[in-house]
């Protein structure tokens, strides 16, 4: 039987920050699942660094970590901290930098 979600153990409590560690002046990523439809994908990015503006087909789900990020979504910017959650809708410009060591569960639900 095929798996849909990899690089992450079954059947076990885990911490998702233990699962990727901060690199200095890089964006780190680790993919959890990927599918047509669904996208799960764990970051890390070291101050200043950033996720520069795109667009996705889906809606995307940031789940904060760790650290600080300023979000923009369609010229409107967001400080999201650790512990809190934002959307990006689909076909809507958006991106990120890191405010101080970032870390995120990115979600994208696509059609």
């Amino acid at each position: 039987m095929k798996t849909l979600i990899k690089n992450i153990e079954f059947s076990k409590v885990i911490n998702l920050k233990n699962l990727i560690s901060y690199q200095e002046g890089q964006v780190i990523s680790r993919t959890i699942s990927q599918t047509p439809s669904v996208s799960i994908t764990l970051f890390s990015l070291d101050k200043g660094e950033g996720i520069s503006t795109h667009v996705t087909p889906g809606d995307a789900m940031v789940q904060v970590l760790d650290g600080e990020a300023e979000i923009t979504i369609d010229n409107n910017i967001f400080n999201v901290k650790s512990g809190e959650t934002i959307i990006m809708p689909s076909n809507v410009p958006h991106g990120l930098e890191a405010r101080e060591r970032f870390q995120m569960l990115l979600t994208v639900i696509k059609n």
